[in-house]
């Protein structure tokens, strides 16, 4: 494989304290009790959506889902650069790949308004996460995110590589739909934001990593 598309919360970049951070300002405001840290952690992977279903019981369906969604998202947006690191491992895969040659990039379902700036917080010695990767393709770059396969296919355009020449790598069963929908190999990474109640290797991926050092052999 050429190249190596990632998500990025959960398969990068531990993003749950300051996720976790926001909702619990946001959940103080309405008088409820903040949330642990490890009943945070499994839902950090499904954004706004997931974690105002975690704290407040709401769907994009109920009235008020909207005016929360966008207060949380003004609350993320003043904290979101103030812990995120790469998970346990990814420093070292990254570098791994840097000198085998293989191209990698990041495509999210976050907003760029979050992902520029959280990207370039992360530093990787003399770099930034975002300096050093090749592309970095957002949720809202394209008409649907994921699990529809447009943002995937911008990075293929953007590094001028083949979908079937990439493996995408995720921690969501959306990431592999994205994946399989855009003729790319598809990897579900272990170590990411999976619940108990979430069954990844239902997900029908075509390899599933308990550790980033464990993607290394699979490029071949």
């Amino acid at each position: 494989m050429k190249t190596v598309l990632f998500d990025l919360d959960g398969t990068l970049v531990d993003t749950a304290h300051d996720l976790g951070l926001a909702l619990n300002i946001q959940l103080a405001r309405y008088g409820k009790p903040a949330l642990a840290h490890d009943v945070i952690w499994p839902v950090a992977s499904h954004g706004s959506r997931g974690l105002l279903a975690l704290g407040f019981g709401i769907t994009p369906k109920d009235d008020d889902f909207e005016a929360k969604k966008t207060e949380y998202l003004d609350l993320y947006e003043t904290v979101f650069t103030s812990k995120p690191i790469l998970l346990a491992g990814i420093a070292g895969l990254l570098d791994e790949l840097d000198a085998r040659g293989v191209k990698w990039g990041i495509v999210t379902n976050k907003p760029r308004r979050f992902s520029v700036d959280l990207t370039k917080a992360v530093n990787m010695g003399s770099k930034s996460l975002y300096e050093r990767s090749a592309c970095l393709v957002c949720g809202d770059d394209a008409s649907q995110p994921k699990p529809a396969p447009y943002t995937l296919l911008m990075a293929c355009e953007e590094i001028a590589t083949k979908a079937s020449d990439c493996i995408y790598v995720g921690d969501a069963e959306r990431d592999v739909q994205a994946g399989k929908a855009a003729g790319m190999k598809t990897v579900v990474a272990l170590f990411g934001y999976i619940a108990e109640t979430d069954k990844p290797l239902e997900w029908n991926a075509d390899i599933v990593i308990k550790t980033p050092a464990d993607l290394l052999s699979h490029l071949d």
